[in-house]
């Protein structure tokens, strides 16, 4: 392994596109803690400290949102946003071309119907970051209607409208950098660009959270005074590997659906025999703990501006309530995105065209039936472990007293992305390492995409 990481230098094509990636993530990572125009930077400071130090959820609520923003939105900086309306925006156009006829007839004119597309959802990612910057900027004004303490100091200077509209139209205007900026890395640098800047954003969080988890084993004692020992931390980097490798396994599991094709020779070689279908364990990856978690987000400020007491309460950040429907949701929007996007009757068609049988099972409908019968069951098993592995860190932060920061690391979002874009990262450098006859990462068998 150690050889292939210094074969990755002395490839110049590599070394060229490793280089650049290394430059587009300094520049997005500049963004994020230059602060919005008009904004006080001490009086906001004070406010998310004293914000973090509540015993309610809303601490671990900005907690969280500052994770994946990398920082920028305790400086409420220029990449407060971050690259998420455009994640957004992807999912919701995901969602809309099987439902819409229009759109998949758009989706299967091929390169074509592809880029317009991408064009829509560039235009959508426009609607959502002016949504949530407006959201963020009343935020800023007015805290206390979302459940927030009121802050001792304003939080911005100047006139109020003119706060609003400049804060909408910077942080709309640094997320479209950011997706283009995306784009050249996919394009000409290595790994998926909106991926990997989503995980550099979480990965530039965790000294703080290494810091985090210092202080408490020499102070002894965490966040509410609870004993902490040095062995519990210990314990705690031995539990982090622990949950790291089940994500892996999650992440990369698969049931294989044996495969036998008719032979036949074309041209001059032999083509067909047995081969197997993969259907992934976590076929929808992290889609539903981000769908949950989006929609949630999205509730609780919306209960407490409209005043809705009750309901406010029961949905509020790492309550009972809010986990109970948080898993619910997960598991929901597992199957849902597995009825989205796995069409069964569709993949039994394209067999029997290709002359190709599941051994026992009929084709047509037989098979269509047995794929979604197979499909169910592993994704019941999927999404029950993508349930436990969201609900860890709550569990490591009601029980042990945990800071956020550091359960957010064991499990989650946050791992699950990091473990998709490393390993899909690491797959794409040994194509290129092995396409010029270098050893890859693995002395036997092949790193596999998500």
């Amino acid at each position: 392994m150690f050889s292939a990481f210094k074969n990755i230098f002395t490839i110049k094509e590599l070394r060229s596109r490793l280089l650049f990636t290394a430059l587009i993530i300094v520049l997005v990572r500049f963004a994020s803690t230059i602060p919005c125009p008009g904004v006080n930077p001490a009086a906001l400071r004070e406010f998310i400290s004293s914000m973090r130090q509540t015993s309610s959820g809303a601490g671990g609520f900005v907690d969280m949102i500052d994770l994946f923003s990398g920082g920028a939105l305790g400086h409420f900086a220029l990449g407060a946003l971050g690259i998420m309306p455009y994640i957004t925006a992807s999912i919701i156009m995901q969602l809309l071309v099987p439902v819409l006829p229009s759109l998949e007839k758009i989706k299967r004119e091929g390169e074509s119907g592809h880029a317009r597309i991408n064009q829509y959802t560039r235009y959508l990612t426009i609607a959502v970051c002016v949504v949530q910057g407006l959201m963020v900027a009343m935020a800023m004004i007015n805290p206390e209607k979302l459940g927030m303490n009121a802050p001792s100091t304003q939080l911005y200077y100047g006139d109020k409208s003119i706060f609003i509209i400049s804060t909408v139209i910077v942080l709309t205007c640094t997320t479209m950098v950011f997706m283009w900026l995306g784009e050249q890395i996919t394009e000409r640098g290595i790994g998926n660009g909106v991926s990997l800047i989503i995980t550099i954003g979480i990965v530039s969080r965790l000294p703080v959270a290494v810091i985090e988890l210092i202080n408490m084993a020499i102070k002894g004692q965490t966040m509410d005074g609870t004993t902490f020992r040095p062995v519990q931390g210990l314990l705690l980097v031995v539990v982090f590997f622990v949950v790291t490798g089940a994500t892996i396994l999650l992440s990369e599991g698969y049931r294989r659906v044996p495969i036998q094709m008719v032979r036949k020779t074309v041209g001059s070689q032999l083509t067909g025999g047995s081969t197997y279908m993969p259907l992934k364990v976590n076929f929808a990856n992290v889609m539903p703990i981000i769908f949950a978690g989006a929609i949630l987000m999205f509730i609780d400020p919306v209960c407490r501006f409209f005043q809705w007491s009750r309901l406010a309460a029961m949905l509020q950040y790492n309550t009972a309530g809010y986990n109970i429907i948080y898993g619910f949701l997960i598991l929901a929007f597992s199957y849902f995105w597995v009825a989205n996007q796995f069409n069964p009757i569709r993949i039994a068609d394209n067999l029997k065209k290709e002359g190709a049988y599941i051994p026992g099972i009929s084709p047509g409908n037989a098979t269509a039936d047995f794929l979604d019968r197979t499909m169910t069951r592993v994704t019941f098993g999927g999404a029950i472990f993508l349930l436990v592995l969201a609900l860890f860190p709550t569990f490591l932060y009601d029980q042990f007293r945990i800071p956020f920061m550091v359960t957010q690391f064991f499990g989650g979002t946050s791992l699950l992305i990091m473990v998709g874009v490393v390993l899909d990262t690491m797959r794409q450098l040994e194509s290129h390492l092995t396409m010029r006859n270098y050893e890859g990462f693995l002395k036997s068998g092949r790193l596999r995409g998500r």
